[in-house]
């Protein structure tokens, strides 16, 4: 992956990647044909690589520090270090991060370390629901409180949960991620959980374990380790599907459930009024010491972004409702299928970006933002020649530039990713690396992509031609280039 980095008023470009995800331990309240795919593949993985891991941890910082990075972001397990999630801490875990860090620090690469990246220790899940019950907090915040003073030392950049809003929609409403929670007619292959309370629960224990560890961080380690602790979103820029106050209105009311949910609470110290209004009891209230706990709890905030979506309004249903019917709205995304799983490749949409930055900026007093991830994705099986890879990052670091020009606060920009992974909505099938991965091989060889030797010359300094396109301009919320209807698919 790969990061902009502003320092002293200069920009630098470094690439970042987070490969660091252990399905092993998702929740067996996952959808069974999505939790065998899940264990099998990456189990069947993790045996094959036990014996490679420290020779791969030299090899692929040796491969960053070759392609120019100076940061690189990744995800520690809960469960490697805390195996029950809770209880004694587990050495094997501290030292396999401990060579990470320690390798990266050698080379001059600043670590960026997400703490929870969708697996909740599996004995939290059965012993009493992980996120869906209180008790999360307190686990989560010794847990964090492990990473800090083992890692602390060295790493400055945190972020507590990896894509919340993500998190909460597709594991606890559409089932489509871990812990693959929910309830017909919302979800599909449900088992257990309630698409309709469960996404509201778990999102308002996700703010509180964020905001106990954030204070925990503050109280117990920031004076002395000067670090920051952010927190994660998954960015989709949210237009009308047309130039109507209802349609407007819609893409406003998106954009408080999806964005609002979390970063009202943690700008304002409360849930969005059309939130509570539609959620209604379905939604917990926070105390005002929670209130108060919550807000201002991150120091910047980290923002996943690939595609602008569309959005009609739709009455709201008067019966049962989940989080996304709540939102009476339809979802149109940009010249892709609604399942991304359907897709070769990613629009490249520079002005969507830069308008989700845009919504920041105004909306939430213009906070520090890393944007933690954004690339392109191809099939597996293509050939190292990625130059679709090329065209997307060039007009998308382009967008970003373009939005630092306008006043944005952003910090970083991170490239998914450095090398080629196990996705978890793709599994080995479809990837975004700048080097290849021969998974079928038992080394696990890398081979630079084109894109990475792009990339590389990017950051060196070499000049760069980025097309402007009629595309290619500042869009904010209710206006978006012409002529774009047949572009969106729902």
């Amino acid at each position: 992956m790969s990061s902009l980095i502003w320092r002293e008023n200069s920009l630098t470009f470094a690439p970042k990647c987070t490969t660091a995800m252990t399905f092993h331990l998702i929740s067996s309240l996952a959808p069974e044909p999505l939790l065998i795919r899940w264990r099998e593949q990456h189990l069947k993985m993790e045996e094959k690589l036990v014996s490679l891991t420290l020779l791969l941890i030299l090899e692929d910082v040796q491969l960053m520090a070759e392609t120019g990075l100076d940061a690189y972001r990744f995800s520690i397990s809960w469960s490697r270090l805390k195996p029950d999630g809770r209880g004694p801490v587990n050495p094997k875990g501290v030292e396999y991060y401990n060579n990470l860090i320690n390798e990266l620090v050698s080379h001059g690469i600043q670590p960026h370390v997400t703490l929870l990246h969708l697996d909740t220790p599996q004995a939290l899940e059965d012993k009493y629901g992980g996120f869906l019950h209180h008790n999360i907090v307190e686990d989560f915040t010794a847990y964090a409180d492990v990473c800090f003073r083992e890692f602390g030392d060295r790493v400055q950049y945190w972020t507590s949960i990896n894509e919340a809003n993500i998190f909460i929609m597709g594991g606890y409403d559409s089932g489509d991620s871990p812990p693959g929670r929910c309830s017909l007619p919302f979800g599909r292959h449900c088992i257990k959980g309630n698409s309709t309370t469960e996404p509201y629960i778990a999102a308002h224990n996700v703010l509180l374990a964020h905001a106990s560890a954030a204070r925990l961080y503050r109280d117990k380690y920031k004076a002395k380790q000067h670090g920051f602790l952010g927190f994660s979103l998954y960015l989709y820029h949210f237009i009308p599907a047309e130039n109507t106050t209802e349609d407007v209105m819609a893409a406003q009311r998106v954009y408080d459930f999806f964005i609002g949910l979390f970063m009202d609470p943690l700008t304002y110290g409360d849930y969005p009024a059309i939130v509570k209004k539609n959620a209604g009891r379905r939604i917990p209230a926070f105390t005002q010491n929670q209130s108060e706990l919550v807000k201002g709890s991150s120091d910047f905030i980290g923002v996943n972004f690939y595609n602008v979506v569309s959005n009609k309004h739709t009455n709201l249903k008067p019966e049962a409702r989940d989080y996304l019917s709540d939102m009476a709205a339809e979802w149109k995304f940009y010249n892709q299928s609604s399942d991304i799983r359907e897709t070769d490749g990613l629009p490249a949409l520079p002005w969507g970006l830069k308008g989700g930055l845009e919504y920041f900026k105004n909306v939430y007093g213009n906070p520090p933002i890393y944007i933690h991830e954004n690339g392109q994705l191809t099939n597996h099986n293509v050939s190292v020649n990625d130059q679709s890879r090329i065209d997307y990052l060039q007009v998308l670091i382009n967008g970003v530039l373009e939005a630092v020009r306008n006043g944005s606060n952003t910090k970083a920009y991170f490239v998914w990713s450095f090398i080629d992974l196990f996705e978890v909505l793709f599994s080995y099938s479809k990837s975004f690396g700048l080097y290849y991965v021969d998974f079928n091989d038992p080394n696990r060889p890398r081979y630079p992509k084109l894109s990475q030797k792009w990339y590389s010359g990017f950051l060196g300094g070499e000049n760069v031609t980025v097309e402007d396109e009629a595309e290619n301009k500042l869009t904010i919320l209710g206006t978006s280039p012409n002529n774009m209807d047949d572009r969106f698919s729902s």
